[in-house]
């Protein structure tokens, strides 16, 4: 692995108000790895696009829902983004999250052969958080979420990324690593470690 994307943790971790996160190819075992048997105390939103092939039923909210000990859900239009729960975009739909941190739903064409797109979800949360929003790009086969990281890093918040050398497929990741330097690049062990460090200074 060459040096520009050896693994690099953060410097500096700083308190946010929500986490994006993005996954494509190998991205079912990797939200597992991130997610399974976090805390009853969990604080944060969690707001995930896992792509899924067109017209496919999503089944992501009933799997996680077993293994976790907080609210677990598909995110509905106009609805707010709560704190304590994890939330997955529907099958079908671009997900993003309007100023007033509401969610939204569209279904406008797919952005790089994506609908649900990572990038619509990061962008508009960029835009609905700023420096208040933390990212985190795992596994996947395409460039979707390498504009969408990038632009939460240009708006201040904190953005990570799964070592290439480990995801499944790393495409995703590369691509983000092209296009800014994140805040950190991490194994997943590393990431889970990063993702309760966010929680426990959100909830401090």
């Amino acid at each position: 692995m060459s040096a520009a994307v050896a693994t690099r943790s953060p410097a500096v971790v700083r308190a946010v108000d929500a986490v994006m996160v993005g996954a494509s190819a190998g991205g079912v075992d990797a939200l597992i790895a991130l997610f399974s048997d976090l805390p009853p105390t969990w604080r944060l939103p969690l707001v995930t696009v896992l792509h899924l092939p067109e017209g496919h039923e999503s089944r992501l909210a009933e799997v996680f829902r077993h293994r976790l000990p907080f609210d677990v859900r598909e995110a509905e239009d106009k609805r707010p983004v709560l704190p304590s729960t994890l939330y997955f975009a529907p099958a079908g739909y671009h997900l993003s999250i309007e100023r007033d941190r509401v969610f939204s739903l569209s279904c406008e064409p797919p952005v790089l052969y994506s609908r649900p797109s990572i990038d619509v979800l990061m962008a508009s949360a960029a835009d609905a958080y700023g420096p208040a929003l933390g990212a985190f790009l795992l596994t996947g086969a395409n460039f979707d979420g390498a504009a969408g990281l990038a632009s939460i890093h240009a708006a201040g918040g904190f953005t990570a990324v799964q070592d290439p050398g480990e995801a499944q497929v790393s495409t995703m990741p590369m691509a983000a690593i092209a296009r800014h330097t994140p805040d950190a690049v991490l194994p997943l062990s590393g990431l889970r470690a990063l993702l309760l460090q966010l929680d426990s200074l959100h909830a401090s």
